[in-house]
């Protein structure tokens, strides 16, 4: 699966690029004789990260520079700071709620939060993917006044209503998407199965279909599902290419998302984009995102039986279910265009170029 954060960092830069924007994206190397633009963030090397920036913006200085995760924004402070050049910075999730919903040992952040409240302080602007995380930035110190929500955008183009369908069978198809792990909240599904009758569960992602009986994830919700009885309903596919996941979504009549929390949710966009309702965790970006009763339903997470009464209701009804779709695809084209998040991401760099350079306009010149 490709990441979030990638997502949001190539289609923004490409629609950037295309308006006239002069964009480059600077990510850290992890070999030293690997290719000199390929970044595996780690914290041990953000100081030399930050030297070679400065090096390179001593010389051809940028007007904004846009960090994305706190690693890179420590790196692209320190850099930017001795020739006063504004920051943007984007978490993409933040250390705090990392630690509150994935129950994961304080020693392990600990770092990250006291890093993470830094970045946030000092950064001219900051850009939260849904309102949540704006709050949350708001009591970490963060004034209100100077973050704003940008999400994540959606291919509209790519992930649509028209095109090919994955094959299935007849039964009811639920299809959840993404990596492996516990927190993603698959098993919440499984175990609602019992309670929807005839429907298949789908679960897209993970290792090469080869690989994928060896999987742990795979092997503790194989476990279960025989459990509970549901073993010959549910099935893995494994990774699919992302060229291939709209068809994939059009396959489905209705989608999980089911996390016990998200910061963003790209899977709930796409699958809205390509027309099919979806059920997800009242969690983060989808708070924002899936309009309950409108574009899907909202449930509580970790909630099976919630989740069954909810997807049941909409496999029942075939009108509802097409209404939900349509809205879907609507919201996603109003306000999920990575044209409309190039604007809202456009006028926080005009401002702030206007801020600190007088009355002169921006020369498109962007990091």
């Amino acid at each position: 699966m490709v990441a979030v954060q990638d997502v949001h960092v190539g289609e923004l830069s490409a629609v950037m690029a295309r308006r006239g924007h002069v964009v480059t994206a600077f990510t850290r190397r992890d070999e030293p004789d690997g290719p000199q633009r390929v970044e595996d963030d780690l914290l041990q090397h953000m100081g030399v990260f930050a030297e070679r920036l400065a090096e390179q913006w001593s010389v051809e200085p940028p007007e904004v520079v846009h960090a994305h995760s706190w690693i890179s924004g420590i790196a692209a402070q320190l850099a930017a700071r001795a020739r006063k050049i504004p920051t943007v910075q984007t978490f993409h999730g933040l250390g705090v709620i990392k630690r509150r919903y994935q129950k994961e040992p304080a020693a392990g952040l600990r770092t990250r939060l006291k890093m993470e409240k830094l970045v946030a302080r000092h950064a001219n602007w900051v850009t939260a993917t849904c309102s949540d995380e704006v709050n949350e930035l708001t009591r970490m110190g963060r004034p209100r006044a100077r973050a704003s929500v940008v999400p994540c955008g959606v291919d509209l183009q790519k992930f649509n209503t028209e095109g090919p369908i994955a094959p299935r069978g007849e039964r009811p198809r639920i299809i959840a998407v993404g990596k492996l792990l516990p927190r993603k909240g698959f098993d919440t599904v499984i175990r609602a199965l019992p309670l929807i009758p005839e429907a298949e569960f789908v679960v897209v992602g993970g290792p090469e279909k080869k690989q994928i009986e060896a999987d742990p994830e795979v092997r503790r919700l194989q476990a279960l599902a025989a459990d509970l009885g549901v073993a010959d309903r549910v099935s893995f596919t494994g990774a699919v290419d992302r060229d291939d996941m709209p068809a994939m979504y059009r396959s489905a009549d209705v989608v999980t998302c089911t996390p016990w929390y998200e910061s963003f949710g790209i899977v709930a966009l796409e699958a809205m984009a390509c027309g099919v309702p979806v059920v997800a965790s009242a969690v983060g970006g989808m708070l924002d995102t899936v309009v309950h009763d409108v574009t899907g339903r909202l449930v509580a997470p970790d909630r099976p039986r919630e989740c069954a009464e909810a997807v049941a209701t909409i496999l029942r009804d075939s009108f509802l279910r097409r209404s939900l779709g349509l809205a879907g695809r609507d919201r996603a084209c109003a306000r999920y265009s990575w044209d409309r998040v190039a604007d809202d991401t456009v006028r926080i760099y005009e401002r702030l170029v206007a801020i600190g350079d007088g009355e002169q306009a921006p020369n498109k010149n962007l990091r």
